[in-house]
């Protein structure tokens, strides 16, 4: 068994063999379906570069990439055409770190070499056509920009470890830790009962190298409250048997304070949809369909991220007595989620409802 399909064997928990279909073979454009078959396409690939396309149906721009890709796979022989469906293979979208769609990732021996977020046609080709050349050897990151890329990357670990008031950059995700460090500090903030947001910095090799410098740590996993660093595994163990580690945390907002913020959130503007993503970049179908609903009637509206702040994603919840996502506010009042939002547009009151005059 080759290195890499040890390395990968180990993130996927995964020893079968898979093969690919003759049909699935002769397509210019292959589609994977799980981890195991990106696997095998890589170690097929060899020294060649694969290109993966990471897409959603419920995104129209998805279509636009895939022809660019049909295209641009006629014409680099040389290279490896593929496409992921995201939400479908979530453990593919963690580990390169697709939170958009469409995505495409330039991977050379399972190391990622680039990427293009959206529907970015010239961008995608000029950086194909990059991959050709002898630059393509090694990742951007490791090429370019001297102390420019050095100052972008501590401005990137910056904030990252003040995403949140508690973060902890460990091996895998909470739910699924890769080490037993990593799984261990998960129990043991858990146990205290502390809420905490994670980052898997398998998903990200150059934060997982430059975290280590920057941090002047270097062993994961790293625990940061405030934007400070805690330490690891042996320093939060002393923490906790010594009673201090609870007095570490932030304290947490009263629900008076929880819910002043989110009155103030939901009036922030006319009108404000709580959704997962952007309305250029939706991370959902639900989201995307109401964000499209909105356009489609020339209502503009605010927008509020609810996956970068998990404090508002579950408060908000409450806030309102609704329990899913989108959520659309018109002057501070909840109007619903997408399937009210559907009812009123049937009912040609989507406007009145929000208080918009019919033009």
């Amino acid at each position: 068994m080759s290195v890499l399909n040890s390395l990968w064997s180990w993130i996927f928990h995964s020893q079968e063999d898979i093969t690919f279909d003759d049909q699935q073979t002769n397509m210019a454009v292959a589609t994977v379906n799980s981890a195991d078959e990106m696997l095998k396409l890589i170690n097929d690939a060899g020294s060649s570069v694969v290109v993966a396309h990471f897409w959603a149906d419920w995104a129209p721009q998805c279509k636009q990439v895939d022809d660019v890709m049909s295209e641009l796979a006629k014409r680099y022989l040389g290279l490896k055409f593929t496409r992921v469906e995201a939400e479908a293979v979530p453990e593919l979208s963690e580990k390169f770190s697709v939170t958009v769609v469409p995505t495409v990732v330039l991977l050379k021996k399972g190391n990622l070499l680039d990427r293009v977020e959206g529907a970015n046609v010239p961008e995608l080709a000029k950086k194909i056509e990059g991959c050709l050349s002898d630059s393509s050897t090694s990742s951007p990151a490791a090429t370019g920009g001297g102390e420019s890329t050095i100052s972008n990357l501590n401005a990137k670990l910056q904030a990252l470890i003040h995403a949140a008031p508690v973060m902890l950059f460990m091996k895998g995700t909470a739910d699924e830790p890769r080490c037993g460090f990593s799984r261990t500090m998960v129990d043991i903030l858990r146990q205290h009962e502390l809420e905490f947001s994670v980052f898997n910095i398998l998903a990200d090799e150059e934060v997982r190298q430059g975290l280590k410098k920057y941090s002047d740590w270097p062993t994961y996993p790293q625990l940061y409250v405030d934007g400070e660093l805690i330490g690891g595994l042996d320093i939060v163990k002393e923490l906790a048997a010594s009673g201090e580690l609870k007095d570490m945390m932030p304290k947490a907002k009263t629900e008076g304070e929880l819910n002043a913020k989110l009155k103030k959130l939901v009036n922030r503007s006319p009108i404000i949809l709580f959704m997962k993503g952007t309305p250029d970049a939706p991370r959902c179908g639900f989201s995307n369909t109401i964000v499209q609903i909105l356009r489609e009637h020339g209502i503009e509206f605010d927008y509020y991220d609810i996956l970068g702040d998990e404090e508002v994603r579950q408060g908000l919840k409450k806030f309102s007595d609704w329990p899913t996502y989108p959520q659309l506010y018109s002057q501070g009042n909840l109007i619903g989620g997408l399937d009210i939002v559907k009812e009123l547009v049937e009912t040609d009151a989507l406007r009145e409802e929000l208080g918009i005059n019919h033009k």
